[in-house]
C-alpha cells in the first residue's frame, strides 16, 4: 500500500523516515541473534559488540522522532499522515526497547563468562523462544515496510506461544532451585533472559499493532485475541 501526495518532498520525507525505521529494525534483530549467540558460545566479544551496537539504535531513535516532529510542524499532515508518523514514532520506541534488552541478554553473558563460576547456567531451553521471537520481529517489521495486517493475527499467538513457553521455565527454574540451591545462582540468570526475551516478544507484537491502528484506523492493543481477528478481517 502506498500513498503519494500533491509534494513529492513530501513522500521523500516521509519514505527516509520510513527506511530510518527499518534500519532500526535490522540493527535490533541483529542485536538478539548475537546476544543469544554470547550466551551460547561464551563469546564475550560477541556481547561487547551487542552492546556497542545499542548506540546506534539509539542515535537512530532520536533521529527519527526529530524527523517526525519536523514534518508534522511543517506539514501539519491530515489524519491518514498522522497515523503513519504516529505509528513510526511508536514501532521506534519498541524498537529501542527490543534494543535494550538485547543490550540486557549480552550484558548477562558478559558477566556470567568473565567470572569464574563453579556452575554454568544452560539456555538451551531459551532457544525456542529466541526463535520465536525473532520471527515476530521479521514478520512486523515486513507488515509495517507494507502496510500489510494480514500477519497481525499470527504474531498475537506467537506472542501467547512465547508467554507459555517463559511460564513452563519459570516453573522448571523454580524446581531445580528448589531440588538443588547451588543451582539457584544459575537458574536466576537464565530466568532473568527468559525475562528478556519474553519482553521482547511483547514489542514485537505492539508494532504488528501500530500496523493495524495506521491502516484501519483501530486501536487493537490490550484486545483478545479473536478480537485482533475480526477487526484484520473487517
Amino acid at each position: 500500500m502506498q500513498f503519494e501526495h500533491t509534494s513529492k518532498q513530501y513522500d521523500v520525507e516521509l519514505e527516509s523516515v520510513r527506511s530510518k525505521v527499518l534500519e532500526m529494525g535490522g540493527l535490533v534483530e541483529q542485536q538478539i541473534v548475537n546476544a543469544l549467540e554470547s550466551l551460547t558460545t561464551a563469546d564475550v566479544n560477541l556481547a561487547k559488540d551487542v552492546m556497542a551496537r545499542d548506540a546506534r539504535v539509539n542515535a537512530l531513535e532520536v533521529q527519527v522522532d526529530e524527523d517526525c516532529s519536523h514534518i508534522i510542524a511543517r506539514r501539519q499532515p491530515a489524519a491518514r499522515d498522522l497515523r503513519m508518523i504516529m505509528m513510526m514514532v511508536k514501532t521506534i520506541t519498541d524498537l529501542e526497547r527490543i534494543g535494550d534488552e538485547a543490550t540486557k541478554i549480552a550484558r548477562t553473558a558478559q558477566r556470567i563468562y568473565e567470572q569464574d563460576r563453579m556452575y554454568k547456567p544452560r539456555f538451551n531451553e531459551i532457544k525456542s523462544m529466541v526463535g520465536i521471537v525473532r520471527e515476530m520481529l521479521r514478520t512486523s517489521l515486513d507488515s509495517f515496510a507494507r502496510l500489510d495486517v494480514s500477519q497481525t493475527v499470527e504474531v498475537a499467538k506467537q506472542d501467547e506461544q512465547v508467554d507459555e513457553q517463559f511460564r513452563a521455565a519459570m516453573r522448571q527454574l523454580i524446581t531445580f532451585m528448589l531440588e538443588d540451591p547451588r543451582t539457584i545462582s544459575m537458574s536466576l540468570e537464565v530466568l532473568f533472559v527468559a525475562k528478556a526475551v519474553e519482553r521482547i516478544g511483547d514489542h514485537a507484537k505492539n508494532i504488528s499493532e501500530y500496523v493495524v491502528y495506521m491502516v484501519k484506523g483501530k486501536d487493537i492493543r490490550h484486545t483478545s485475541l479473536e478480537d485482533i481477528k475480526r477487526e484484520t478481517m473487517s
